[in-house]
C-alpha cells in the first residue's frame, strides 16, 4: 500500500529527496512518518508531518537538514535530506497510521509501512 523510493548512493554533503507513495489507502487523515534501519541497529523514527500538513517533527539527528512534506492530489509525502552524513546510511521506511492527533514516534504506532529504500552516503 505503501512505495518507497528515492534512495541511492550519495556523497557525504549532498542531498536525497525520499518519496512515499500511497496506492490503496488516501492519505487524508493518515500521520505519515519515515523510519530508517541501519545496520545492526533499532529501526528509529526521522520525521513525521500530521494528516493536513501543518504540523511536523524531526528527530534532533536530522533537524535542520531534512525537510518533510506531503502533496494531497499526488497521495505522496517527501523527504528532502540535505548535507547527508556518513550516519545517515540506512534503509528509509515511510509509515502511515489513520490518526488526526499529533504524529506518533513509535513504530508500533504504525500499522502501515513501505518496502524500504536503501539511502548510503559515502566519506
Amino acid at each position: 500500500q505503501l512505495q518507497a523510493s528515492g534512495g541511492g548512493l550519495v556523497q557525504a554533503g549532498g542531498s536525497l529527496r525520499l518519496s512515499c507513495a500511497a496506492s490503496s489507502l488516501t492519505f487524508s487523515n493518515y500521520a505519515v512518518a519515515w523510519f530508517r534501519q541501519a545496520p545492526g541497529k533499532e529501526r528509529e523514527f526521522v520525521a513525521g508531518i500530521n494528516w493536513n500538513g501543518g504540523s511536523t517533527d524531526y528527530a534532533d539527528s536530522v533537524k535542520g537538514r531534512g525537510t518533510i512534506s506531503r502533496d494531497t492530489v499526488k497521495n505522496t509525502v517527501y523527504l528532502q535530506m540535505n548535507s547527508l552524513k556518513p550516519e545517515d546510511t540506512a534503509v528509509y521506511y515511510c509509515a502511515a497510521v489513520y490518526t488526526i492527533r499529533p504524529v506518533p514516534r513509535m513504530r508500533y504506532q504504525y500499522p502501515y509501512w513501505g518496502q524500504g529504500t536503501q539511502v548510503t552516503v559515502s566519506s
